[in-house]
């Protein structure tokens, strides 16, 4: 077989992005927590950009509920671990991939070592671990890294970038130590998608708070690995518009639909506070069939 040849594998990508730019892209290191639902699909198609230097984080295993959303969930995947096995897709794809690996959950105490030699953070944390999102967030807002979250919300995808000299986390969620993880999680999805495209067409019966699952669709996670990876491309390269928060984004595929716009103040704006206030009544209802 012909020898890998990294020039050849992404010569497709010039004409988008110019050779000095690829370049750029290859000698770039990528921190990406999660390789679940989103973080998979963002590894893949990160890697198709032709980026090769990548730390990455995971500790749980393949299961049967994963296969409608998750990259590496396969009939010869189930009960691996998801780390190892993205690892090994990603060498096939790129077989001179730079990896280092933290099989383990991602938290204050180890942020340092796994963000070291990192230009951007990607989000692919469960979305109801907002404690651990929050201190790697902070973390690399602290020590001057650019942070990506899209998260997949029905069929479609919402998506903010915060930069080390704008807003940062507990600012725009208004996320603090004492409040509970019921309240860190409304915030946060409130955050994400203050325009909820997504919940005319949701029925949020299938949410369960307790067990960590809700509604999820390949779709949406697809469409987040695509603004995710541009936005990151954008970022790297400093070429095109970065909007980060409070600038906040939302398209939505099934209803043929993007909403964008500036949640001045975070937290603190009236109309975050008014829909705070409606969210918790909702998650109560949900919290009460559980």
């Amino acid at each position: 077989m012909e020898k890998w040849d990294y020039n050849k594998a992404f010569c497709r990508n010039l004409g988008l992005i110019s050779p000095a730019e690829q370049e750029k892209i290859r000698r770039t290191r990528i921190a990406i927590a999660g390789m679940g639902g989103v973080g998979g699909v963002h590894l893949i198609t990160l890697l198709r950009q032709g980026f090769e230097k990548f730390n990455l984080a995971d500790f749980d295993t393949f299961d049967w509920s994963n296969f409608n959303r998750q990259y590496g969930a396969e009939t010869s995947s189930v009960g691996k671990n998801k780390l190892d096995w993205m690892a090994q897709v990603a060498k096939r794809i790129n077989p001179n991939v730079d990896l280092n690996l933290f099989a383990e959950p991602i938290d204050e105490k180890n942020a340092a070592p796994f963000l070291k030699d990192c230009e951007v953070l990607v989000d692919g944390i469960d979305a109801f671990a907002v404690a651990a999102r929050r201190a790697v967030f902070m973390y690399a807002h602290q020590n001057n890294k650019y942070v990506v979250t899209a998260a997949p919300m029905g069929f479609s995808t919402s998506w903010l970038t915060f930069s080390p000299q704008g807003m940062d986390f507990d600012s725009y969620f208004g996320i603090r130590d004492h409040q509970t993880q019921e309240e860190m999680f409304i915030r946060f999805m409130l955050g994400l998608s203050p325009r909820a495209l997504h919940f005319p067409y949701m029925d949020l019966s299938y949410v369960n708070f307790k067990e960590h699952r809700g509604p999820s669709s390949m779709i949406a996670c697809q469409l987040c690995s695509g603004v995710l990876s541009a936005e990151v491309v954008k970022i790297v390269t400093g070429k095109g518009q970065v909007r980060v928060a409070p600038y906040y984004q939302q398209f939505d595929a099934f209803r043929n639909c993007l909403k964008k716009g500036r949640m001045i103040g975070g937290s603190i704006n009236p109309l975050f506070k008014l829909k705070l206030f409606i969210s918790k009544i909702k998650l109560k209802q949900i919290l009460s069939k559980d």
